[in-house]
């Protein structure tokens, strides 16, 4: 049986954002005395979990850069597959460069964020009511995050708990998105 594009996006979507939430969980669990609130999600990527972050990140972009093919030709919307694709591209690149590579790291992790947030609010553009407004809420809550972690504001949530303020809203997004493609109607 052949599958539509969309549907293909998708799945891609759906496995990407979920193996990265439970490679984050697992690589938590992994590292001794990971605080959760006190320390950012990167520092996964260096210490005694690495391996399974690192590889669980970058499959994260590289599976979404495939979704993102499949996306583009099934929407043909441009300004998504470019803001879509640098975030993908980045998360990757965070995998390859961990926090001691620090510059590149901070470039490629901000790049994730603003991008993904971005992502998630264009997609509204391809989505229905009333799920066009979630997936602007959950840009909009991303971003203000991040505004508020560069700005050292965490709420009592710490720097970990307020990057996770971050990140949550961006696979909550895709995982829901993955579903709205998938069920996307095929056309006749």
């Amino acid at each position: 049986m052949a599958y539509s594009n969309s549907k293909l996006a998708g799945v891609f979507f759906f496995i990407a954002a979920t193996q990265f939430f439970l490679g984050l969980i697992v690589a938590e669990a992994l590292y001794p005395g990971y605080s959760i609130s006190q320390n950012y999600i990167s520092d996964l990527g260096i210490g005694p979990s690495s391996i399974v972050f690192n590889i669980s990140i970058f499959i994260l972009g590289l599976l979404s850069i495939i979704g993102i093919y499949f996306l583009q030709h099934a929407f043909h919307f441009k300004i998504v597959t470019i803001l879509f694709t640098i975030a993908a591209l980045s998360a990757m690149g965070v995998g390859i460069f961990t926090e001691n590579s620090e510059s590149m790291h901070i470039i490629a992790s901000f790049f994730v964020f603003i991008f993904s947030g971005l992502s998630a609010i264009f997609s509204c553009k391809l989505t229905k009511y009333p799920f066009n407004i979630i997936v602007i809420l959950l840009g909009l809550m991303s971003l203000s995050a991040l505004i508020l972690l560069i700005g050292n504001i965490h709420f009592g949530l710490g720097v970990g708990g307020m990057e996770r303020m971050i990140v949550y809203p961006i696979l909550i997004w895709m995982i829901g998105f993955a579903g709205f493609l998938i069920t996307y109607p095929e056309k006749s």
